[in-house]
C-alpha cells in the first residue's frame, strides 16, 4: 500500500527539486562567463569523445523548459484541489525527485571541477549522476503514461546526456586520442545503438542526439563511422517514435 502524500512532502520536493535546480543553473552560468570558460577548456582538451559545444548549449536550454515545466506541477495542484497534497505534482514525481537534486548537485559540481582542470574529480560526479539517473529510469520509474510523462521526460533526458557527459569527460581523463580504436568504435556503435533499441523514445531519441553531437564535434574516419551510427540509430528511433503513444491525455 503506497504511504498517503502531506504537504511537508510537497514542500520538501519543493525546496529539493527548484533550490537544486538553482544551484545548477548558476553553475552553468558561472561557467559561461568566466575565463576560461567552460567552451575554452573544452577546445583545449578535445579528445575522442568530445562533441560540438553548441549541441550541449541546445541540449540545455530544452532541459531548462522541460525541468521548469516539471518542477512547476509541484505548485500547481490538478482540478483546483488546493489543500489535497496528492493533487501536486506527478504520481511519480516526489519519489524522482531526490535523483533529481542529486543530479543538479553533481552536475553543479562537474563545472566548477572542469573549470578547474580536475578532471578526476570532474568525472567522478558525471559518473554518479549518470548511474543514478540510469537507477531512476530503468529500475525505480512505473512505465510511461500521460500521468507521469513530464517526470519521464525529465528523468530520460537527464539520463541520456549524462551517457555524453559520462564519455566526454572520461576520454579527457584517458587522453583518449582520435579517432579511436577499432574495438572502442565497435563498443561504441554497440552501446548506443542498444540504447537506442531496447529503451523508451525518449531515450532512444537522445542516444540518436549524442551521436550527432559527436559526430559535429569529431572529423576524419572517426566523424565518417559516427555518420553510419548516426543513420543506423536514426531509423531505430524514426520507427520507435512512429509507433509511440502515451496512454491518456497528457496534462501541461
Amino acid at each position: 500500500m503506497s504511504q498517503k502524500v502531506t504537504m511537508q512532502d510537497v514542500n520538501r520536493a519543493r525546496l529539493m527539486t527548484l533550490g537544486s535546480w538553482a544551484i545548477n543553473f548558476a553553475a552553468q552560468t558561472y561557467g559561461m562567463l568566466t575565463k576560461p570558460n567552460m567552451k575554452d577548456i573544452h577546445d583545449t582538451y578535445h579528445y575522442a569523445f568530445s562533441p560540438n559545444p553548441m549541441f550541449i548549449g541546445v541540449y540545455f536550454s530544452m532541459q531548462v523548459v522541460i525541468q521548469l515545466t516539471w518542477i512547476s506541477k509541484l505548485w500547481r495542484p490538478s482540478g483546483g484541489r488546493k489543500d489535497d497534497a496528492s493533487a501536486y505534482g506527478e504520481p511519480s514525481q516526489l519519489k524522482y525527485a531526490p535523483i533529481y537534486a542529486l543530479g543538479n548537485l553533481c552536475i553543479a559540481g562537474w563545472m566548477l571541477f572542469w573549470n578547474n582542470e580536475n578532471f578526476v574529480m570532474s568525472q567522478a560526479l558525471v559518473t554518479v549522476n549518470s548511474f543514478a539517473q540510469f537507477y531512476a529510469v530503468f529500475v525505480m520509474l512505473p512505465p510511461m503514461t500521460a500521468d507521469n510523462v513530464w517526470t519521464h521526460l525529465t528523468a530520460q533526458t537527464f539520463a541520456g546526456i549524462g551517457v555524453l557527459d559520462f564519455v566526454d569527460n572520461g576520454a579527457v581523463v584517458l587522453r583518449l586520442a582520435g579517432p579511436p580504436s577499432t574495438a572502442i568504435q565497435v563498443v561504441t556503435g554497440l552501446v548506443f545503438g542498444l540504447g537506442a533499441l531496447l529503451t523508451n523514445p525518449i531515450f532512444s531519441a537522445t542516444m540518436l542526439y549524442n551521436l550527432v553531437g559527436l559526430y559535429f564535434g569529431q572529423s576524419g574516419v572517426w566523424a565518417k563511422n559516427l555518420a553510419w551510427m548516426i543513420f543506423a540509430t536514426g531509423i531505430v528511433v524514426f520507427f520507435k517514435l512512429l509507433t509511440f503513444k502515451v496512454p491518456g491525455q497528457v496534462r501541461l
